[in-house]
C-alpha cells in the first residue's frame, strides 16, 4: 500500500480504498484501475491524495503466479450486444437487407433484452465503436430504447416486442441506399438528400411481405421520419395518421442520432439533445411520449457526477422535476442551478 499525492497518480494504479468527495459521497471505489479521465475528476474535486496498490507488491504478486492473468468478466448484456452486432451486420450486408431472417432477429433481441436492465439510455456508449457500424449500433439502441419507452408509457406486454423489432428494423431501407451517401463527411446535395430520403419506403417494401412481423413493425421503417404538424417525410401524415410504434422509434431515433458521432458531424450533449426534443415535443413530437422520456432518463440519485460545457466536474445534488436535465450541480461547494445559468448546460455524464 502507498499513498501518493493525485498530482503524482498515473493511469493504470489500482485504487486499495473508497474515495470520497467533502461531503461523504464515494467518489470511485476501491479497486477501481484509474484513468485519465479519472484523475481529472480526482483534481476537480480537489483530492489531495489516495491509497494504491504499491508497485512491490505488485511486483510480488507477479513472481508467485507468474502464469495466472486477470480474469476480466464480460458482463452477459454485452456479450448479446455483440453478437445482435454481428447479426444485423450480416442481415444488412447480405443481399440488401432483403428477405430479413426475423426468427433468428427476434431470439437474439430477446436474448438481449433479458439483460436490459444494465442499459442506462443517458450514460450507455458502445465498448468499440466505429463510424462504419453507426447504422447497426443506432439501430440497436434505438431498438432498446423504444422497448423502455413502450414500457415505460404504459403499452400492453404484447406490444414491447413488436415495438423493439421496429426500432432494430427502421433503417433497414439504408442497406440499398449508396454507401457513399450515407458515409459523406459533408454535407449533402439537394438529390443526395432525396436519395437518402427514400430508405423509408425502401426499408417499407423489404418487410411489407414479411409475414412474422405486424403492420405497426413495417410502419416503423415508413414513418419514423414523419412528424406530428405534417412536416415529415416521406408521406407527411401528422397526428393519428402515424402510428404509435412510429412515434416511439422517431424519438428514440432522433436522440441516439444526435448524442452519437458520425461521418458529418460530431456527437452532441446528451442533455442538450433532450432540451431539443422538448422543443420539438411542440407540434412535432407527441408530447406526452416526450415528457415520459425525458423524466425516465433524467431519473438520477443525488451524487451522479457530470461535466459541464466549461470543463467544470461536480455532482447532482437537486433535480427539480420542471427542469429535468437542467438541475442543481455542487461543484466544490458552489451550488450551480442550471435552470438559471442558461449559458452552462451538462456535456458529459461520467459513470463511476
Amino acid at each position: 500500500m502507498a499513498t501518493v499525492p493525485v498530482s503524482q497518480l498515473k493511469p493504470g494504479e489500482k485504487i486499495l480504498d473508497n474515495v470520497q468527495t467533502k461531503r461523504g459521497s464515494v467518489l470511485f471505489y476501491k479497486g477501481r484501475v484509474v484513468t485519465d479521465k479519472d484523475i481529472e475528476i480526482l483534481r476537480a474535486f480537489l483530492i489531495p491524495s489516495i491509497s494504491i496498490e504499491s508497485k512491490t507488491n505488485e511486483q510480488e504478486n507477479v513472481k508467485e503466479t507468474p502464469s495466472e492473468e486477470p480474469v476480466r468478466t464480460v458482463h452477459p448484456f454485452y456479450v448479446e450486444y455483440d453478437k445482435m452486432l454481428a447479426l444485423l451486420r450480416k442481415v444488412f450486408t447480405s443481399v440488401g437487407g432483403q428477405n430479413p431472417p426475423i426468427l433468428e432477429i427476434r431470439t437474439q433481441l430477446e436474448a438481449l433484452i433479458q439483460h436490459i436492465d444494465q442499459y442506462r439510455i443517458l450514460t450507455f456508449e458502445p465498448k468499440v465503436f466505429q463510424l462504419q457500424d453507426f447504422i447497426y449500433h443506432n439501430s440497436i439502441m434505438v431498438s432498446l430504447t423504444s422497448y423502455c419507452l413502450a414500457k415505460w408509457s404504459g403499452l400492453p406486454q404484447k406490444d414491447l416486442m413488436p415495438v423493439a423489432l421496429g426500432g432494430l428494423l427502421h433503417d433497414i431501407g439504408n442497406a440499398k441506399v449508396d454507401q457513399a451517401i450515407l458515409s459523406k463527411p459533408n454535407k449533402l446535395t439537394v438529390d443526395e438528400i432525396e436519395e437518402m430520403k427514400q430508405h423509408t419506403v425502401i426499408g417499407y417494401n423489404l418487410l411489407k411481405n414479411v409475414t412474422a412481423i405486424n403492420e405497426g413493425v413495417k410502419l416503423c421503417a415508413l414513418q419514423h421520419h414523419e412528424r406530428e404538424d405534417g412536416s415529415g417525410y416521406p408521406t407527411g401524415n401528422k397526428g393519428d395518421k402515424i402510428h404509435q410504434y412510429s412515434k416511439i422509434v422517431a424519438i428514440a431515433d432522433i436522440y441516439h442520432a444526435m448524442t452519437s458521432a458520425r461521418y458529418h458531424k460530431k456527437a452532441v450533449s446528451r442533455y442538450l439533445v433532450l432540451d431539443q426534443l422538448f422543443n420539438e415535443s411542440f407540434g412535432k413530437l407527441e408530447p406526452a411520449l416526450v415528457q415520459v422520456f425525458i423524466q425516465k432518463v433524467t431519473e438520477f440519485h443525488n451524487g451522479v457526477l457530470v461535466k459541464l460545457n466549461d470543463n467544470r466536474i461536480g455532482e447532482i445534488v437537486f433535480t427539480d422535476r420542471t427542469h429535468p436535465t437542467r438541475p442543481w450541480i455542487n461543484i466544490n461547494g458552489q451550488i450551480i442551478n442550471l435552470s438559471m445559468e442558461r449559458s452552462l448546460y451538462i456535456q458529459d455524464v461520467i459513470q463511476k
